[in-house]
């Protein structure tokens, strides 16, 4: 668990064409990291480096899909041309839906885990020959409150967080002999295009994102984690109470979850309940 001087760090964040990943690159840049911004739109990878320009910070760009194998080998051959390797890895990109289990398809979680969990990990594999003759090296998998406490309606995507959750605390243990930290961000609700950009949105309540934290506010947190090497850093209020309540007293939790479902499908309990009287009426 190392402490870092960000200034001449070789910085590495996917997703990076929007959003938190964005935000992450341009902070970073400002603080004098070399930031290799990978992300799939050439065209806002292109704003993203004229802005980053403008205020005096290195950025280089890498169009890549991290689900791609040779994508993620396009990244790495990047990292090793402009900035001869890479001191951290911010593992950002990811993919959401919501809905009830039942009421998705199979091929919604497929794709979710493949870019959550499979694209961050085979991201990772490829870039730890970098990362273990890296300066203070670190991977930072960007992960997210319902990663460790799950709630209705985000089941897909919070099974894809739990497992990244996973990964990363037995990963942390194998590269220790490397000295590659592996850090772990949970941000909550935050102000970006992510519920936008959504596979599905089938959930009867969605969670009002403009109440959360700023994609530039999260990247000041995960910059402040990366340079005190912090291991497990929770974001906002909220997350934090959700978090701590869980660990303590989880049944309370689940109490709400339940009493909200239930209201929010009370006209469908009730035609069931219907529908069983009925049928045991006419036995």
């Amino acid at each position: 668990m190392a402490r870092r001087n960000l200034n001449g760090l070789r910085v590495v964040v996917t997703g990076a064409s929007q959003g938190i990943g964005r935000a992450l690159v341009l902070e970073a840049a400002k603080r004098g990291c070399k930031v290799l911004a990978a992300a799939r739109s050439q065209p806002l990878l292109d704003e993203l480096a004229a802005e980053g320009r403008k205020a005096s910070g290195t950025i280089e760009t890498v169009v890549a899909d991290i689900t791609k194998a040779d994508d993620r080998a396009a990244m790495v051959e990047a990292a090793t041309r402009h900035f001869g390797g890479t001191d951290v890895l911010v593992n950002n990109a990811g993919i959401g839906a919501t809905g009830h289990f039942m009421d998705t398809e199979p091929d919604v979680l497929r794709q979710i885990f493949e870019t959550n969990f499979f694209g961050l990990t085979e991201t990772t594999r490829a870039f730890l020959p970098l990362l273990k003759r890296g300066v203070t090296p670190a991977i930072v998998n960007i992960s997210s409150v319902v990663g460790k406490r799950a709630i209705p309606a985000r089941s897909l995507y919070a099974a894809s967080k739990f497992a990244v959750a996973g990964f990363s605390e037995s990963i942390r243990a194998e590269l220790a002999k490397d000295g590659v930290d592996v850090l772990v961000v949970s941000p909550g609700l935050t102000q970006t295009n992510f519920s936008k950009n959504m596979l599905e949105q089938k959930a009867k309540v969605q969670l009002d994102h403009l109440r959360g934290m700023t994609s530039e506010e999260v990247a000041v947190a995960t910059l402040k984690a990366i340079a005190r090497g912090r291991l497990d850093t929770t974001l906002t209020l909220q997350g934090k109470m959700l978090v701590l309540v869980n660990r303590f007293a989880p049944w309370v939790i689940d109490f709400f979850a339940k009493k909200k479902v239930r209201e929010l499908f009370a006209d469908e309990i009730a035609e069931r309940k219907k529908k069983q009287a009925e049928a045991a009426a006419t036995k």
